[in-house]
């Protein structure tokens, strides 16, 4: 029996064809065209949608093992399911670390039941402490799929330089938070108007830059790949776009509240805003987007953050993090830049994700993995944290009016959503 997918929109990152799509034993069997349905086969008729690639969020937190107050991997992964996002890396920072090469096989043996591709990264140092380097080859083994210790950066010069030594040595990419904590340490807010208005310590954006351009120069020194996460700011991106130019190997992602936002959003004291690195000023956000469109930035990703309503509650105490997975596709399609077109929110959420993590996705095309989202563009929705399939509430695009929503998700073939 075959899934066929009738009459829909087909984007991929050369291309957007009108055609049908028949699923065969998880696999795309064809794509475009018309499609002979046998009496035996599943039609379902996509008039009005647009198929586009699972999306491939490359960083994401799914708090479990040991916060799952906040998110656990079943209710991450519904999130990213009703997103239309069909694999995620999540980050390390859990409780245990996943430091070890039990903690890895609990995550995917937990995904499994999901649908979801789940692609843990295993921590750079034991315990994010940066006390001393993992066994990176037993964690590969175990199934990890990328090394990074998100949530801090790696301090040490000589454990980030053997990282990405092993990193290019096994085939594992290096995901670095840069971030220079004598300057951001305790930080709730950008340093400028927002957090003299705040009267709170802020996050300067130099804390941010510094530390990616000390990582891009480690990486360069050694012919390493490298990806630098969740880049907020005009300098960030300066510095990547010339490092690209010299040849060094490096990749960045942003997330869509750094193009879409500005730390006014903050000055209402609703800890919903405040994430790490925060909302910046309105020539950060033009720098986001410039980086967009001339490639600077390789990838959209959500940085999804799931916290408790209870810990939101209060601003200053608050953690950091915001949950975007449900809303991410939606409120790039709803504020993309102009210029932006369908076949670049491809390339940037599922194609270059996909090549950057080393893992199958990215194309609607024959003989690949029938990871895709059915999408319909023109509905307009109202973003109801209450009504999010995630854990947690605290959803950054929470009131706003989106225009495009994921109808369907299927994974391997399978309807996941």
């Amino acid at each position: 029996m075959a899934i066929i997918i009738k009459n829909a929109a087909i984007v991929n990152i050369d291309s957007i064809i009108k055609g049908d799509i028949v699923i065969r034993d998880g696999v795309f069997a064809q794509v475009g065209g018309a499609a002979e349905a046998a009496a035996e086969d599943q039609v379902i008729q996509a008039d009005g949608l647009h198929a586009f690639p699972g999306l491939v969020d490359m960083h994401v937190h799914l708090r479990d093992p040991g916060q799952t107050h906040k998110e656990d991997i079943i209710s991450g992964c519904a999130a990213a399911a009703a997103g239309g996002v069909t694999s995620l890396a999540c980050m390390p920072n859990t409780v245990p670390a996943v430091d070890s090469p039990e903690t890895v096989e609990y995550i995917i043996n937990k995904a499994n039941a999901t649908g979801i591709h789940v692609y843990p990264a295993a921590a750079i140092t034991y315990g994010l402490s940066g006390s001393g380097c993992c066994d990176y080859e037993a964690l590969k083994k175990a199934g990890a799929a990328a090394l990074s210790d998100d949530g801090r950066p790696v301090e040490s010069d000589e454990m980030l330089l053997r990282a990405l030594q092993e990193g290019k040595r096994l085939g594992l990419p290096v995901l670095c938070h840069c971030e220079d904590l004598t300057q951001a340490a305790g930080g709730k807010v950008h340093e400028g108007r927002a957090s003299e208005l705040l009267g709170v310590k802020g996050m300067s954006s130099s804390s941010e830059y510094g530390d990616i351009d000390r990582t891009v120069r480690l990486a360069e020194s050694v012919d390493a790949p490298v990806h630098i996460c969740h880049v907020s700011t005009k300098e960030s991106i300066e510095i990547i776009r010339q490092a690209k130019a010299r040849g060094v190997k490096v990749t960045c992602e942003t997330a869509p509240h750094y193009f879409i936002y500005t730390f006014e959003k903050v000055l209402g004291r609703d800890a919903d805003y405040r994430m790490n690195p925060p909302l910046r000023e309105e020539a950060d956000r033009l720098a986001v987007i410039e980086g967009l469109l001339d490639g600077t930035i390789d990838a959209i990703a959500t940085d999804h953050a799931p916290h408790s309503p209870e810990e939101k509650a209060d601003f200053v105490k608050a953690p950091n993090g915001v949950v975007g997975m449900e809303t991410s596709l939606a409120a790039t399609l709803t504020f993309m830049p102009e210029k932006l077109t369908l076949s670049d929110i491809v390339r940037l959420m599922s194609f270059h994700p996909a090549k950057i993590m080393g893992i199958p996705g990215g194309e609607i095309r024959e003989g690949a993995p029938a990871d895709f989202a059915l999408a319909d563009l023109n509905e307009k929705w109202v973003v109801d944290p209450n009504q999010l399939h995630g854990r947690s509430k605290n959803a950054v695009f929470k009131g706003e009016t989106l225009t495009g929503r994921v109808k369907a998700t299927f994974c391997g073939g399978r309807k996941i959503f």
